[in-house]
């Protein structure tokens, strides 16, 4: 279970590392990335940041140039945190695929289910 200072610490991080994203991606044009979650350890050393990146086919590119420039990241994320927070937690960026698996299952359903559905059911 979350405390309420981890949870008030992920909300800021997601906030700020949002912005952060926004004003990077703006340089390159047709690539959003958003901060889907952050997690944060009990000691709050480790933040765990969630990304959506669309379109989903740069997305694997974009993570390994974010994971390349984690450092790079950390210390503008302290720079804008540092009234709020005494140290900035190491991060650690992970894909959130949640959206493509969505749409997957969408597609799914917007096809016409009676090609899988039972002899009984049709």
């Amino acid at each position: 279970m979350e405390s309420t200072r981890q949870a008030k610490i992920s909300r800021l991080l997601q906030k700020e590392l949002s912005e952060i994203f926004r004003q990077q991606t703006a340089k390159t044009h047709g690539v959003i990335v958003s901060v889907s979650a952050v997690r944060v350890s009990p000691d709050l050393s480790i933040a765990k940041a969630y990304l959506s990146v669309f379109p989903s086919s740069k997305a694997q590119e974009l993570m390994e140039s974010i994971n390349h420039s984690a450092k790079t990241i950390r210390y503008e994320l302290a720079q804008r945190v540092r009234f709020q927070l005494r140290k900035t937690p190491e991060l650690a960026f992970y894909l959130d695929d949640s959206l493509d698996y969505i749409e997957h299952i969408d597609s799914l359903l917007a096809t016409d289910g009676t090609a899988d559905a039972p002899e009984s059911a049709k």
